[in-house]
């Protein structure tokens, strides 16, 4: 059985351990969780999962809103046990596609409108809950992937994320053509390259925002945004959250 709920986490530091598996996952804003010495940050792009009994710390970064689904094995049938067992056998933060992502928010309006009703909460919960688990060890995940060099392409765009990349030019870097590149890469990662490059773009100015002192239109060009306020903007609609409030100045 689970309890499917929304909260809005505070900035305070807060620790705890409790016997029952916990997802997290954001329907706007972030927050910062260490579990079992595992830091990480869960955000419209990246959920955490924390094993029963795991020691973790977690505060709330700004405004947020959180869903989280408390799980507790008892009681629960067999196939259940054996899907809880693999995504909670040790602490993760795993990457959320734009379609889970719209499977969230749609769980969170329904929850936000009929949350008092039991049924309902479980039904969403158990969705959520078989969505990530087939994202992370499902069919697709084990088709092969081919010539496809991750590692590679993954140094490639490190290289040039100042810069405008196309499709076609990192089916080229791969050896392949833009359609089938496009295919692969998304069977692979689970993202379309361009929410893999505008990942990899936001996370980058998100640890040059924490960790450096560079100025917001600097840090603009160096991850390959067009200006500042394109950079704000995809910001709060995917992190929920400005760069200000981000580095700490709001």
């Amino acid at each position: 059985m689970f309890e499917a709920r929304l909260l809005c986490l505070d900035d305070q530091a807060h620790h705890h351990a409790h016997d029952h598996h916990q997802l997290v996952m954001s329907l706007a804003g972030r927050a910062e969780f260490e579990v079992d010495g595992r830091g990480g940050e869960v955000c419209r792009m990246r959920a955490c999962l924390v094993p029963g009994d795991a020691g973790h710390e977690f505060a709330g970064v700004g405004e947020n809103r959180m869903l989280i689904l408390d799980l507790d094995e008892q009681g629960t049938s067999a196939e259940d046990l054996e899907l809880l067992g693999r995504l909670f056998e040790t602490p993760r933060y795993p990457e959320l596609d734009a379609d889970f992502q719209n499977l969230l928010s749609y769980a969170g309006a329904e929850l936000a409108r009929y949350g008092s009703d039991p049924m309902l909460a479980r039904s969403l919960g158990g969705i959520l809950l078989r969505a990530l688990y087939l994202r992370l060890f499902g069919e697709v995940n084990r088709r092969p992937v081919g010539s496809l060099d991750v590692e590679r392409l993954d140094g490639y765009i490190q290289d040039n994320l100042s810069r405008r990349i196309s499709v076609a030019e990192l089916a080229q870097v791969a050896c392949l053509s833009p359609s089938h590149f496009h295919a692969q890469f998304k069977d692979s990662l689970g993202l379309t390259p361009h929410q893999y490059l505008l990942k990899t773009r936001l996370d980058r100015a998100a640890r040059l925002l924490r960790e450096s002192d560079q100025p917001l239109v600097r840090i603009a060009e160096e991850c390959g945004f067009s200006s500042q306020s394109a950079l704000t903007t995809a910001m709060r609609r995917y992190l929920g959250l400005t760069p200000k409030r981000l580095r700490g100045n709001e």
